[in-house]
């Protein structure tokens, strides 16, 4: 390639624009990469998210259910709020019976792309009597 400048009928041109031929689609596909890669990340945050509330609402659903059979046993309870978690798309991790609370542990499992794997989103929450007039 050689330097300079040249007049060609009329027409002042660079030699050194020359070389540049094509390079605007370097750029746009280095852009189309950046949006992919932008897009394919928010909806693995959005997927996080999702599993996150999830496994939240499958937590109070269960802990809320085993205080309500808390009354017939602690094997009972965690049972029903096995159900409850598996209904709701969610695994019951944990659960206690203390006195007439009941402490629970669900996890919701997750596939995330772009090679990041399987995450396990863990989700907790606590349940007791009600006394008279909703206040404990």
């Amino acid at each position: 390639m050689e330097w300079g400048w040249g007049v060609e009928r009329g027409v002042v041109m660079s030699r050194v624009w020359g070389g540049d031929r094509g390079s605007g689609t370097v750029w746009v596909v280095a852009f189309a990469a950046v949006v992919w890669v932008a897009g394919v990340a928010a909806i693995a945050v959005g997927g996080v998210r999702g599993a996150r509330h999830r496994g939240d609402a499958a937590a109070d659903m269960a802990a809320l259910a085993a205080a309500a059979r808390v009354a017939d046993g602690g094997r009972s309870a965690c049972a029903r709020a096995r159900e409850i978690a598996a209904d709701s798309g969610a695994r019951l991790a944990q659960c206690r019976v203390r006195g007439g609370d009941v402490e629970v542990s669900v996890t919701v499992r997750l596939k995330v792309p772009m090679g990041i794997g399987d995450l396990r989103v863990v989700s907790r929450a606590r349940a007791g009597p009600v006394g008279r007039d909703g206040v404990p």
